[in-house]
């Protein structure tokens, strides 16, 4: 069996990116001068370019304040551009390739082989290798979640999602491919394991928002209807079920956490968030942020008094939007809302059914969770303003609708 070059880049980059490294530290971003020079050889051009004038003004603000501790600023500052490395890594092959579709399917296999393992593992005295134990909500104490070997259950579930919105539409557009029986327990296993409520409010918003955008050429291809019909169904019987014998069950307890504002896990990677990186604002500098690596000096103090932390807890903000605001101010927030609306628009997102879940799920969940340096965030970013992926293009899926009309319910 012939093994495509570049997929043992994205086995490291989904199973074992972050394995024996510290936090925020991935092998792609190690692999960076290779991905550099690939690059430049691929492109004919420098790449960093762009990257570096837009950070520029941010470091020159930083550096002039004078109050920076300058050997976590620019350790910070490179690991930044490591990731944007990563980044146009990944939009340099999309460049290359009309389809990825034989390495998406070889991981979309491997991963859920590697669930089936978990699953077994989970009975055994060494789950902990695949899963982790965590206090979830309040209320919610040890619950064990699968994560793989990934650092936290919530970014195995984030990794995935763009691999389960680019089978989900090949399904529903009738490619070639899996059989329904087959591919959906495939797609939702990760989800059911990993039980990441956060991703999975986000996936289900931006099916939405797809749907509803498209209606007119989604709603009535019967995969889809049969589908959406399905799923009701089921999750209503399931409702059903679990409110008449088991009441108490943890899905439950979550969203009546999350309804009642006791949901200590959601506010910390919402409201709170955007809450800790104002004050920090307010001992820096509002308009140009307290600079990368600085959150642990000038935040430290800020962070474990407001949740009575002990003196050695590491502090961190765990949203993406909140830590552009707190490391690059209102300057760098901004900047970073304003390229994402230009990219939509100048890329036009909407026409494309993938690009389009991916963007509405994204844009989404960076003001829920993820932080600025994380890979797995970026690689959807550059899915969704990619030229790439061609076949689920509107008028392309909509010329051959009334033809590849599935005659079953999940063929």
């Amino acid at each position: 069996m012939r093994i495509n070059r570049y997929f043992p880049f994205l086995f490291i980059y989904f199973f074992f990116n972050g394995l024996a490294l510290p936090f925020g530290l991935t092998w792609m971003s190690l692999l960076a001068p290779v991905f550099y020079f690939w690059m430049v050889r691929v492109r004919q051009r420098e790449v960093m370019a762009p990257l570096l004038l837009v950070l520029l003004p941010f470091v020159l603000a930083h550096l002039l304040r004078g109050q920076v501790q300058t050997g976590p600023y620019f350790i910070s500052l490179l690991n930044i551009i490591l990731v944007g490395v990563f980044a146009l890594t990944v939009s340099t092959y999309l460049q290359q390739t009309t389809d990825p579709y034989p390495l998406f399917r070889r991981l979309l296999l491997l991963n859920t082989v590697a669930c089936v393992i978990a699953g077994i593992l989970y009975f055994s005295p060494w789950k902990d290798v695949l899963w982790m134990q965590q206090n979830i909500s309040s209320g919610i104490n040890d619950f064990y979640r699968m994560k793989l070997f990934t650092y936290e259950p919530s970014y195995y579930a984030l990794l995935f999602t763009p691999f389960f919105f680019y089978f989900l539409f090949r399904y529903w557009l009738q490619m070639p491919g899996f059989k329904g029986w087959l591919l959906l327990p495939m797609l939702a296993l990760p989800y059911l394991l990993s039980f990441s409520i956060g991703v999975m409010a986000a996936v289900l918003f931006a099916l939405a928002g797809v749907l509803l955008i498209h209606a007119r050429s989604l709603i009535p291809r019967r995969r889809v209807f049969n589908l959406l019909f399905n799923t009701v169904a089921v999750l209503f019987v399931a409702g059903v079920v679990l409110f008449l014998f088991f009441r108490d069950n943890v899905l439950f307890e979550r969203i009546g956490n999350v309804i009642s504002g006791a949901d200590t896990s959601g506010q910390g990677r919402t409201s709170d968030a955007f809450i800790l990186a104002q004050k920090i604002l307010n001992v820096s500098d509002p308009l140009w942020g307290c600079g990368p690596g600085q959150i642990k000096f000038k935040g430290a103090d800020i962070i474990r008094s407001y949740y009575l932390y002990y003196e050695e807890t590491k502090v961190a903000i765990p949203n993406a939007v909140a830590e552009t605001l707190a490391i690059f101010g209102w300057v760098g927030l901004s900047l970073r809302i304003l390229i994402q609306l230009v990219l939509f628009f100048v890329t036009r997102v909407w026409s494309n059914y993938y690009r389009l879940a991916l963007f509405l799920f994204i844009f989404l969940y960076q003001f829920t969770g993820s932080f600025i340096t994380n890979g797995a965030e970026y690689l959807i970013w550059v899915f969704a303003f990619s030229s790439a992926f061609p076949a689920f293009r509107m008028r392309h899926t909509a010329a051959t609708q009334p033809a590849m009309l599935s005659r079953g319910v999940l063929t």
